[in-house]
C-alpha cells in the first residue's frame, strides 16, 4: 500500500466513523419497564433485552419480568461504578447502538430487535476471543455486568440452588 492508498483509507474510515456518529438510527424498543433506570437509556434496555438472552442462555427465563428485573440489575451494576467507567460503559453502547459502528464492529447488521440468536451468538463469540484487546475487554465488561446483574437477583438462586446469603 503507497502512502496516497494509506491516506485516502484513512480519510474514508474518518468518514465513515463520522458519519456513524451523526447517523443514530431509530433506537430498539426498550422493554416496557416500571424501573427507575439510572444510568441506562431506552435504546440501551433495547440492546440489553437482545443481548441478554443470549448471553444467559438457559439461565435466563423467558418471562417479560426476568428481562425486565435482569435489565434493571443490569442498570444497578452500571450505576454503581465510578463515573469514569460508567462513561466507557456508555461508549460501549454507543457503539451497539450506532448502526455504521455496530455492523462493523459486531457484524449484526440488523437493528437489535430484529436480529437473530445466531447472529448475537456469533458477535459475542467474535469479541470473546478476539485477537483486539479493546474487543475482548468489552465482552468481559458485557459479560461480568450480565452474569452480575442476573445472578446478583435473588430470583435465579433457586435454579442455581443457592439458598442465599447467610443469616446472622
Amino acid at each position: 500500500m503507497n502512502r496516497r492508498q494509506w491516506i485516502g483509507s484513512g480519510v474514508a474510515a474518518a468518514l465513515l466513523v463520522g458519519a456513524g456518529l451523526l447517523y443514530e438510527s431509530q433506537p430498539d424498543p426498550a422493554p416496557a419497564d416500571s424501573f427507575d433506570f439510572r444510568a441506562l437509556t431506552p435504546a440501551d434496555r433495547g440492546i440489553l433485552a437482545a443481548i441478554g438472552p443470549v448471553m444467559l442462555a438457559g439461565a435466563l427465563p423467558s418471562e417479560s419480568d426476568a428481562h425486565n428485573a435482569f435489565i434493571d440489575g443490569f442498570d444497578t451494576a452500571v450505576s454503581g461504578l465510578t463515573p469514569s467507567v460508567q462513561a466507557e460503559v456508555a461508549q460501549l453502547f454507543m457503539l451497539l447502538r450506532v448502526a455504521p459502528l455496530r455492523m462493523m464492529a459486531t457484524g449484526v447488521m440488523k437493528p437489535w430487535h430484529e436480529a437473530s440468536a445466531g447472529d448475537i451468538e456469533r458477535f459475542l463469540t467474535g469479541w470473546r476471543y478476539s485477537g483486539i484487546t479493546k474487543l475482548r475487554s468489552a465482552y468481559d465488561a458485557l459479560h461480568q455486568l450480565a452474569y452480575g446483574a442476573w445472578y446478583g437477583n435473588p430470583r435465579s438462586w433457586h435454579a442455581i440452588g443457592y439458598g442465599g446469603p447467610p443469616k446472622l
